[in-house]
């Protein structure tokens, strides 16, 4: 008896961005920061919605908040910009590095808007891709995914 496999949108939208047929992907045991990862002869794609990649994107921003311009956390910050304390916040960054994430974030006004101008100034694919940081946008019968190539 035939068994008939139901491909799921996600599965074709990954067969697509890695550039071959369902049947031949692997859901990884991992995700990329919520986002599901595929992989197929060797590549990996970090695959999902709209909705799904732009929450992936924001909990990498807030994962790496230490890693900003200083001049653009401080242009979020209560205190706006000013050179003694952009080379303050560079000496945390360079010494404390991903220990220096909470201390960045209490200097930061507005978590919301912070993130939507780090997105608008470099794209999803920036913080998703760590590959070539590129977003893929594919249509599976009118339904959008994006793939964020991760090797």
């Amino acid at each position: 008896m035939c068994q008939l496999s139901t491909v799921s949108k996600l599965e074709q939208a990954a067969a697509q961005a890695l550039g071959c047929e369902p049947e031949e992907i692997r859901e990884e045991r991992y995700d990329s920061y919520g986002l599901k990862v595929f992989s197929a002869y060797g590549l990996e794609y970090a695959i999902g919605t709209d909705e799904q990649a732009q929450e992936a994107c924001k909990e990498n921003i807030k994962q790496s908040l230490w890693a900003f311009n200083a001049s653009f956390i401080l242009s979020h910050s209560k205190t706006g910009y000013n050179p003694e304390l952009e080379k303050c916040i560079q000496e945390m960054q360079s010494k404390l590095c991903e220990g220096a994430n909470s201390l960045v974030e209490a200097l930061i006004e507005d978590m919301d808007s912070f993130i939507e101008d780090a997105i608008s100034a470099d794209g999803r694919g920036h913080f998703l891709s760590s590959y070539d940081g590129n977003e893929n946008e594919i249509d599976i019968d009118n339904e959008y995914f994006y793939a964020y190539r991760l090797n």
